[in-house]
């Protein structure tokens, strides 16, 4: 089996001297599927990835990999940014992000959902704060408190006020 932590660790002090954070590393295709090293960064500095950011980490990550070789027999590798509809990976993406909406998805129930869609509005404590108006809610505005170890996955909605957030031109 592949230990993702492992390489994580292995790239993550190179990638952050270059100015890059290490997001996420999955590693797919057991089983005789193509074998897929996914490694998922974003600029330190919080600006937006370029394609030649991409390529950048892309290279160096290659070159840690072929040293250290933790990767068996064949694969590809594959370098990504977060995008705008990101994931939220970390504690901190749910304070960074607050005021944005955000769908999140449990491994078990809070309130007796495993579904959330709702404006962030930051942590308190170990869980997530989440505003929620939906047909669940009967319209009214709920605050919900999800805690972390119970989100299996988190990621912004694409809206409007992102994308606008987001526009290097319309922040200027």
């Amino acid at each position: 089996m592949i230990d993702a932590k492992g390489i994580e660790a292995l790239i993550a002090p190179s990638l952050a001297a270059m100015g890059f954070r290490v997001l996420r590393v999955v590693f797919t295709g057991t089983g005789g599927q193509r074998a897929t090293l996914q490694i998922m960064a974003e600029r330190a500095d919080e600006s937006g990835m370029t394609v030649d950011d991409c390529s950048e980490v892309s290279n160096a990550v290659s070159v840690l990999l072929d040293v250290a070789d933790p990767v068996p027999g064949a694969y590809v590798l594959e370098v990504s940014s977060p995008g705008i509809d990101r994931p939220l990976l970390r504690p901190e993406d749910y304070q960074r992000f607050a005021g944005f909406e955000a769908k999140l998805d449990l491994a078990r129930p809070v309130e007796g959902r495993r579904r959330f869609r709702g404006r962030l509005l930051g942590l308190e404590g170990d869980a997530a704060k989440l505003r929620v108006t939906d047909k669940l809610s009967l319209g009214e505005a709920t605050t919900v408190l999800v805690p972390l170890d119970a989100i299996q996955r988190a990621k912004l909605v694409l809206t409007d006020d992102l994308i606008a957030a987001t526009n290097p031109v319309a922040r200027s």
